[in-house]
């Protein structure tokens, strides 16, 4: 695997995402309690021991590369990196990234000076556990010019995919990118090619991308110097290709979740506390997920009741009520509090009791959840101040609403509070 770099495209904006995005890039946005969207890919390269690794964004990178430069820092033991790649503007290329395939386009001087047979390209915002060595051998096997990581899915979720066709050795022959109606229903397979039994079949009869990629080096530097209009690699560039290389597919049998709405990243937070299953576990040692050491002391739990929930260190939880939650680091819930069905990413710093007790005494609001508080189905985002006595229920059943001057959103009828953010005491949401 010394072979291979690692490229992992931080995305867009995350309109998708927002307001988790206001002030974060995508894959800066915590995920189950501790980590962040980007240590999911990058350590999956390190269990798969691609250690040569590069972050392209070009959003609100200022967190993403604090957390990256804090969290992966191999100096002294290899030759091994994470470095975050910002869009830049150069004579050559007087432009910010236009897509997927730009991005990589901008850097490819730089991908070049590597002593290295293939790139794999993989997406900052996808949950999932994956053997990336096995991905590059079925690659080699095959003697591939280009690998798409693929799953089998339903007819509901297939329009938001790029979906696929592939003969019976593997090979893709036909492309559409998230095709609807008449267009969706002519990508059906059967996909049984793929391993899957009937049934399964049947209920999934879709190949999607993942959005995850392996490339010969030379090939992906002919395509995006040769096609230097095309921008994104699964609308333009890799459909392109598909007439004169060798594009295969590579199932992957696994849990895998696009994360890249709201309503999918709050589903896929909460499911990590099923049991005795869940979707996706974090407690796989041969393949840990890593991520950022911050030495915080063990939570404190005062006379409390807490039921299938996840709960980060350093949290302060008094006298209250938690069911079906995931708790972030250094959350702090006052007395009598009821909290369900909610996923809250903590705070960046603890305020001293005589801190908390002043702004209480002035009428303000400290970091946490105040005392007396109800919390249900909602997404609390880091450092927010909620007061005392505040119902946060969605009392009306909005499914969508832009309230950010008051400090919140409705998506999909969850209630996220912004990063920041302060509700005050009294408050019905």
């Amino acid at each position: 695997m010394n072979k291979v770099l690692g490229i992992i495209l931080g995305g867009g904006a995350g309109t998708r995402l927002y307001p988790l995005t206001k002030l974060r890039a995508k894959p800066a946005v915590p995920l189950a309690g501790k980590y962040r969207l980007i240590d999911i890919p990058i350590s999956n390269c390190i269990n798969s021991e691609i250690l040569k690794i590069y972050v392209l964004t070009q959003f609100n990178s200022a967190s993403l590369n604090r957390h990256v430069s804090r969290a992966y820092n191999f100096s002294g033991f290899s030759d091994g990196f994470v470095e975050v790649l910002a869009a830049q503007q150069t004579k050559e290329n007087p432009d910010w990234f236009q897509g997927t395939a730009d991005a990589v386009r901008q850097y490819i001087w730089l991908f070049d000076e590597w002593d290295i047979d293939e790139y794999i390209i993989l997406s900052g915002d996808h949950l999932y556990r994956m053997d990336y060595s096995k991905f590059v051998e079925h690659h080699r096997k095959t003697n591939a010019d280009i690998t798409i990581s693929v799953v089998p899915i339903d007819e509901k979720r297939a329009e938001a995919f790029g979906l696929m066709k592939i003969d019976d050795s593997g090979r893709i022959t036909d492309f559409s990118e998230k095709p609807k109606g008449d267009a969706l229903k002519q990508m059906a397979v059967d996909t049984s090619i793929l391993g899957l039994n009937p049934e399964e079949a049947k209920e999934k009869p879709y190949i999607a991308s993942m959005g995850i990629y392996v490339f010969k080096k030379e090939v992906l530097r002919k395509l995006l110097t040769e096609n230097p209009d095309q921008t994104d690699f699964g609308k333009e560039v890799i459909p392109f290709a598909a007439k004169d290389h060798n594009i295969q597919a590579y199932l992957f049998k696994g849990y895998w979740e696009d994360i890249g709405t709201i309503e999918a990243f709050y589903d896929a937070n909460l499911s990590l506390t099923n049991q005795p299953q869940p979707s996706f576990s974090f407690y796989d040692e041969k393949a840990p997920i890593y991520t950022r050491s911050r030495y915080l002391p063990p939570t404190k739990l005062l006379d409390s009741q807490v039921t299938q929930s996840i709960i980060g260190e350093g949290c302060i939880i008094k006298e209250c009520r938690i069911n079906h939650c995931v708790l972030g680091v250094r959350t702090r819930i006052e007395t009598n509090c009821v909290v369900e069905d909610t996923l809250i990413m903590g705070a960046d710093l603890y305020e001293p009791y005589s801190v908390r007790q002043a702004k209480l005494k002035d009428g303000g609001v400290p970091i946490g959840i105040g005392a007396n508080s109800i919390v249900r189905r909602a997404i609390v985002d880091k450092n927010a101040r909620i007061g005392q006595n505040v119902q946060i229920i969605n009392k009306d059943r909005v499914e969508e609403a832009n309230r950010e001057d008051e400090g919140f959103l409705i998506r999909n009828g969850i209630v996220v509070v912004i990063k920041n953010a302060s509700i005050a005491d009294n408050t019905i949401i």
